[in-house]
């Protein structure tokens, strides 16, 4: 998830930027990159991210290079970090703890505006609680669950007819996903993908399946969920994005998130059922209407 965080914050600033995520376990150390050799993962590395408030650094890398050793620096270099004109820190906390920060550098002369640093403060903000909570324990699960419906219902909130659209996707999806047989461990990666569907539009409506599949990189027993939430706008009959799959080919997560998303849309059981075979999993409208009869 970090690595799709740094990624999406690295798009919010726009403009030729590259970056890095460094975070407090112990030693601050390089976590992941983007636009930069992964050869710096893992580095020990001291720098301006202590104070836990965002900072725009017209000096650029200089203050990285003050506060660590030579054979730091060195690395620095290697990795094209010398000549930086501009950075902006931006924290990473969570109820007071300063778990790291998201690096991003400005690799040309244009600077940062204020619209822009603060649109990735605010995803800062709202990514930091979920580093570290999407493990596999059971008494972290639970915390997991709770800070996205928190995160899910902040974006909502932005919309008002958009409140409750995620969990209420994500019921319909789960039940959809019983009666297709997928297991436990699977119907949580599909409740994840329905929660998070709409993740991407943090950043803005066009494109937002896209961008929301990068907020799942590299959590790696989430890449179904990734895979779901970034072709869910594909369609049946291939008329759809952002790869024009056509039918099975598109991954069964994303179909039955597709269903379950147009349901709650729609909310009329005969419009669902003309979109069988054009936009939607013929297979799958069907068993959601046997369901739904069912009660």
């Amino acid at each position: 998830m970090l690595e799709g965080a740094l990624a999406h914050a690295v798009t919010l600033l726009g403009g030729q930027a590259q970056g890095y995520a460094v975070l407090r376990r112990g030693q601050d150390r390089v976590a992941a990159v983007f636009g930069y050799p992964k050869s710096l993962i893992g580095t020990v590395l001291s720098g301006p991210w202590a104070s836990m408030r965002p900072r725009l650094l017209p000096g650029g890398s200089r203050e990285l290079y003050e506060l660590n050793p030579p054979e730091v620096g060195a690395l620095l270099d290697q990795a094209g970090m010398r000549d930086v004109p501009l950075t902006l820190v931006v924290p990473l906390s969570d109820r007071g703890r300063n778990l790291g920060a998201l690096v991003l550098d400005r690799t040309s002369p244009e600077g940062v505006t204020p619209t822009q640093q603060e649109a990735v403060t605010r995803w800062g903000t709202a990514a930091a609680p979920l580093l570290g909570l999407l493990d596999s324990r059971d008494d972290w699960r639970q915390t997991a669950r709770q800070i996205t419906s928190a995160l899910v219902e902040a974006v909502e909130s932005r919309e008002f007819d958009a409140l409750g659209h995620g969990q209420a996707v994500a019921d319909t999806a789960m039940r959809l996903g019983r009666a297709v047989g997928l297991v436990e461990r699977e119907l949580e990666e599909l409740w994840y993908a329905a929660m998070l569907h709409d993740i991407g539009k943090l950043h803005d409506e066009a494109g937002h399946a896209q961008v929301g599949a990068n907020f799942l990189h590299g959590v790696p027993h989430l890449a179904q969920a990734q895979k779901a939430i970034r072709h869910h706008h594909e369609r049946w009959d291939g008329q759809g994005d952002p790869d024009r799959l056509v039918g099975e080919d598109i991954p069964l997560y994303a179909r039955i998130l597709a269903v379950a998303n147009a349901s709650v849309r729609l909310g009329d059981p005969q419009r669902l059922k003309a979109q069988a075979g054009q936009s939607l999993d013929p297979r799958l409208v069907g068993l959601l209407e046997k369901l739904s009869q069912s009660g």
